[in-house]
């Protein structure tokens, strides 16, 4: 199960583990079951404080993990490899000992949540944004003895996901009702469980002092501005929904210069880590409401709170585009998705659509090609938009259709999931439909702007920040960075520039408003 780079990565890991730990495998004759037990007794033979116990759960296989002598709380049903090795690593530490490195306050609301709370995570070993929510909620279960997980691979389990009409991972359960969709942060999850402390946490955000510079936004753009902002020596926060922003959903990264390969996730725990080491007020959990002038600048948050600071860089980022057709919202993680690497492993052996013909809709495609049974491209100009290197690829794969000129006219289900899509030939008229089990839209992105169109910044109809070379916008002391911006060509290597040349720009205006007090 484990070669022997990955066993000397994971004995390192191992040598932190202070008190013994029980694996409770529960296995059967089938063949994942023979990982499952191969992969505990690797594990076991690699320290003398690890011991198996069998088990017949209803769920097999499955491997849980616990102090010795406790009841286990965190479950992996299923092989925890690929992506969710990670999370199994984790949980060993966490049940032998080792101690999170999640802030104090929040690990403290964990351990004081009333109530029990029985949590269930179906996830694919090919999603990238599932062991985030998995990692979040096995250490809440190894914190308090009232919460227990269970992380479920759907490729496993398939009558339980049918059952449920789980067609989009990571999906949470909450003591057997649907609790959270997509990636969640472990502040995220505790604040939907905890109610009554958002409004502690909106109380205590309200009396936090001024800022010199405060960035909003916790992707490349804006951990650059707070890096280059910070070392100026000013008083700096950042203030996000979560870190990273929307490179936690790009798997592969081949274009950040000097650095030949790596992945969104990893990036931005880099990213994340960096803004650390200079002492940035890190909020995350929030999400911008509006933005204001008085005698400072005024962020309202969506949680009632509001920050104060004399400078404020916008470094938003954007999301997926939307088709905005009839029924899309009625299917979304019914079928309609946006995530091919998350989600396509539900569609095995079925046929798929990917809406946009651009670099992300081709490498969808190809990415689908192995998994499904047919995969149908969609375009609404006459022509591709993706590399000729993707084009090509994606013409040479036998099940793989590509129409252009095609205006993708509404989503079609049975009120349960997806049944087909109908699409407009542009060139004839004539209305057309798909028979498709899954739809996996790819058709641009749109920025993180809506709450600006109250305020009086200055965005395009496209909803993009008008900026200046430097980063300014149409309000004083308000500069812009990254994918929200009307700086051309979306790229994490210039949102990360764009996010220095506002930090820069900021501290410039910061002193010469300094400088304007003095001479008045």
């Amino acid at each position: 199960m484990l070669d022997a780079n990955l066993k000397k990565q994971l004995d390192s890991y191992l040598q932190y583990i202070k008190q013994p730990i029980e694996l409770s495998v529960s296995s059967d004759d089938s063949d994942k079951s023979r990982e499952v037990a191969e992969l505990a007794q690797e594990l076991a033979a690699m320290s003398d404080k690890i011991s198996l116990t069998p088990v017949n759960n209803a769920r097999t296989p499955s491997m849980a993990v616990a102090p010795k002598g406790q009841s286990p709380r965190v479950n992996f049903a299923g092989v925890p490899m690929g992506h969710e090795f990670t999370s199994l690593v984790l949980a060993l530490l966490q049940a032998g000992g080792h101690p999170s490195k999640a802030a104090p306050e929040l690990l403290a609301q964990i351990r004081n949540l009333p109530g029990e709370y029985h949590f269930e995570t179906y996830i694919s070993l090919s999603c990238h944004n599932c062991p985030d929510v998995v990692q979040a909620l096995n250490l809440m279960a190894s914190l308090n003895p009232n919460i227990t997980h269970v992380m479920i691979d759907g490729a496993l389990f398939q009558e339980e996901v049918n059952q449920r009409g789980v067609m989009a991972v990571p999906a949470v359960f909450l003591n057997g009702e649907h609790f959270g969709q997509g990636r969640m942060t472990l502040e995220e999850i505790v604040s939907k469980v905890d109610s009554g402390a958002s409004e502690q946490k909106a109380a205590a955000l309200n009396d936090k002092p001024v800022y010199d510079v405060l960035v909003v936004g916790g992707g490349p753009a804006g951990a650059a501005a707070a890096i280059y902002a910070a070392r100026k020596g000013i008083r700096t926060g950042l203030v996000a929904e979560r870190f990273g922003g929307q490179v936690m959903d790009t798997v592969g990264i081949e274009n950040f210069i000097s650095v030949p390969y790596t992945e969104g996730p990893k990036l931005s725990a880099a990213l994340e880590q960096h803004v650390k080491e200079y002492g940035v007020d890190i909020i995350t959990g929030q999400r911008a409401a509006n933005v204001s002038r008085y005698s400072n600048i005024a962020v309202a948050l969506e949680s009632g709170a509001t920050l104060k600071s004399k400078s404020v860089i916008l470094a938003t980022g954007a999301r997926w585009r939307e088709l905005g057709v009839p029924g899309e919202a009625e299917y979304r993680t019914k079928g309609v998705a946006y995530c091919p690497h998350c989600d396509g492993p539900f569609f095995k052996g079925k046929k798929v659509a990917v809406i946009g013909g651009g670099n992300s809709g081709i490498e969808a495609a190809i990415d689908l090609a192995g998994i499904v049974e047919h995969v149908t491209v969609l375009e609404f100009a006459d022509t591709l938009r993706a590399d000729d290197v993707l084009v090509k690829k994606a013409k040479s794969l036998r099940n793989v259709d590509i129409i252009t000129s095609a205006q993708t006219t509404e989503v079609i289900g049975d009120g349960s999931k997806v049944t087909g899509l109908a699409y407009k030939d542009r060139n004839s008229g004539e209305q057309k439909q798909l028979a498709l089990a899954g739809i996996f839209v790819q058709i641009g992105l749109v920025p993180n702007t809506g709450f600006l169109k109250e305020s009086e910044i200055e965005l395009t109809r496209f909803g993009e920040v008008i900026v200046d070379t430097k980063g300014a916008t149409s309000m004083p002391g308000v500069f812009a960075a990254g994918d929200a911006t009307t700086v051309p060509y979306k790229q994490i290597i210039i949102s990360m520039g764009t996010g220095a040349t506002a930090a820069l720009s900021a501290f410039d205006y910061l002193i010469r408003q300094s400088s304007d007090e003095k001479a008045a």
